[in-house]
């Protein structure tokens, strides 16, 4: 199976965000005074077609709320969503539904993600009748094609989601994914639920549909070890910022930001020579609702400088294709490299 594509290269990104916000309401009311959480704050990024893009960051840093709202599944309080140069952000319905048919998600739990109550042949089949991917003749063979090209068995069509293991239900999930032949894929925490073992599974599988099927992917998730395998690039999200962002062999060999850093050094090395990093990541993250001053992580930063504590957060830097919201000079960062030294 293969998509469609264009012989041209493209002047715009497959997707891009700009200055994206999300805020919910968490108190007021009756009186009282609003009060909300800003769960994704003037996010700027962009993916290309056929790349994979690694969000990571702590839990709670907004990671999956931000790939909602690129998908319009959440709304967005301020910022431009553009698919293939076309804005959506407006909320114009035939533009939400040219995203909708170009792109999918993948959940973490791989369970909930699947009706209980029907087959994984009638989930997919829902997909293929409201989207007119195929005639509806044509629907059963379609649908064990799905199932063959993410290594379950046509025979897997006439199962229910709680007879499959969590790695047959990921999977399913996957052949449902690819049933609208997207563009681009949001895959959020999809292999958290899972063990190692399969984990390594669903990543093989990945790689090798965007290899053949030139698919994007926008890759959630915490595992900093599996994003530097899989992604082409990475952006880095801390409390509803990207901090950082770039190749991925970069960002990961270089980083520019203390976070960044402290997140690289904690990755786990089968190497009993190698010293466990000195300068942990300390504490926890303050609460988004009453952000600090200045940089939203000098609190835990072991290189802040007093700019780091006062007034905005600090504006986005650029070198070549690597950028990193950090006001740390040359002489500070020379003490971050020694954190990632040898991995």
């Amino acid at each position: 199976m293969s998509l469609p594509s264009e012989n041209t290269p493209q002047p715009y990104p497959l997707l891009e965000v700009e200055a994206l916000s999300v805020a919910f309401l968490v108190s007021g009311g009756f009186g009282l005074k609003k009060r909300y959480v800003q769960a994704v704050n003037g996010v700027s990024l962009y993916i290309n077609a056929g790349e994979t893009l690694g969000l990571v960051g702590e839990s709670g840093s907004g990671k999956s709320t931000l790939g909602r709202a690129m998908l319009h599944l959440e709304t967005a309080s301020a910022g431009r969503v553009r698919f293939r140069g076309q804005l959506i952000t407006d909320g114009v319905k035939p533009d939400i539904a040219r995203l909708r048919q170009q792109t999918a998600m993948i959940f973490q739990d791989p369970y909930s993600s699947l009706n209980p109550r029907q087959t994984l042949g009638e989930s997919i089949g829902e997909v293929l009748r409201v989207h007119q991917k195929v005639a509806k003749a044509q629907i059963p063979a379609r649908i064990s094609e799905l199932l063959t090209l993410v290594g379950l068995s046509p025979e897997h069509a006439i199962k229910r989601p709680q007879a499959l293991s969590g790695g047959q239900c990921q999977r399913a999930g996957i052949a449902r994914a690819l049933a609208i032949e997207p563009r681009l894929i949001v895959a959020d925490e999809c292999v958290a639920a899972l063990d190692v073992s399969i984990q390594a599974q669903i990543i093989n599988l990945l790689m090798d549909l965007r290899e053949s099927m030139g698919l994007a992917i926008l890759f959630i998730a915490h595992d900093l070890a599996i994003v530097r395998r899989l992604c082409d690039r990475v952006a880095v999200m801390y409390l509803g910022r990207i901090v950082e962002s770039g190749p991925t062999q970069t960002v990961f060999n270089t980083p520019r930001h203390p976070y960044t850093a402290a997140l690289v050094a904690a990755i786990p090395e089968i190497d009993p020579d190698r010293p466990l990093p000195e300068h942990s990541l300390p504490g926890e993250p303050p609460s988004p609702v009453s952000l600090p001053a200045g940089c939203a992580f000098h609190p835990r930063c072991a290189h802040a400088l007093p700019a780091c504590r006062h007034g905005v957060a600090p504006e986005t830097r650029h070198i070549a294709d690597h950028a990193f919201a950090c006001v740390l000079d040359g002489h500070s960062r020379d003490r971050i490299y020694p954190m990632t030294e040898g991995m």
